[in-house]
Parts: structure tokens; sequence; C-alpha cells
């Protein structure tokens, strides 16, 4: 089973940016679907950002125009550019992998926080 580590959380100022990695354990070469979601505290985990291996992006209304998704091939990182943070984006963001007929796999997540 493919395993996701992401990296680049931390803690940075209002107006801010943060680009966040996610690396699988191998290459995938099947068609897939790739994302982010975050789950700030006391709060639902909810949708941030995907990407396919066909490069089709989604994002959600509150990162729309602040984020970036974005993935090279099989072989490198799953990233996600974020300008212009806000003391709300502060969450814990983890990455998702969708492989068909498969379960999501997760990440373990990586804290970003956002002072204001």
């Amino acid at each position: 089973q493919v395993q996701l580590v992401e990296s680049g959380g931390g803690l940075v100022q209002a107006g801010g940016s943060l680009r966040l990695s996610c690396a699988a354990s191998r290459s995938i070469f099947s068609i897939n679907t790739m994302g982010w979601y975050r789950q700030a505290p006391g709060k639902q985990r909810e949708f941030v950002a995907s990407i396919t291996s066909r490069g089709m992006t989604n994002y959600a209304d509150s990162v729309k125009g602040r984020a970036t998704i974005s993935r090279d091939n099989a072989n490198n990182p799953m990233y996600l550019q974020m300008n212009s943070l806000k003391p709300e984006d502060t969450a814990v963001y983890y990455c998702y992998l969708d492989l068909s007929r498969l379960p999501r796999t997760w990440g373990q997540g990586t804290q970003v926080t956002v002072s204001s």
C-alpha cells in the first residue's frame, strides 16, 4: 500500500506563504487523484484542493485565488502553494490519494499555524 508523507508546515505570519509537499512511498502510474484536506481545532475536516493525474484541479472557495496545487509526474511530490495566508487557514493539513477501487490513503498531517 502507498504511504503518504506531508512536509512544509509551520508557523507563518498573516499575509505570508507556505508550500506543502506530499510525497508518496512509490511511483504512481495509474489514473488517480491527489489532494488536501484540513482540520482546524473543533471543526470537521474540510476539502482544500485536488489534482488528477491528468492535471485537472479543483479548489475550495475559501482558498481559491490563494492556493495552487501541482504535481509534475508519477515520481515527484504533490505541492500546495498557499499565499496570502490568513489566521483562519490555521489547521492540520492532510494529503490524500484516491486510486480506483481502493480505499482513500491519508498522510499523517502537517500543522500550519498563521499568526495575526
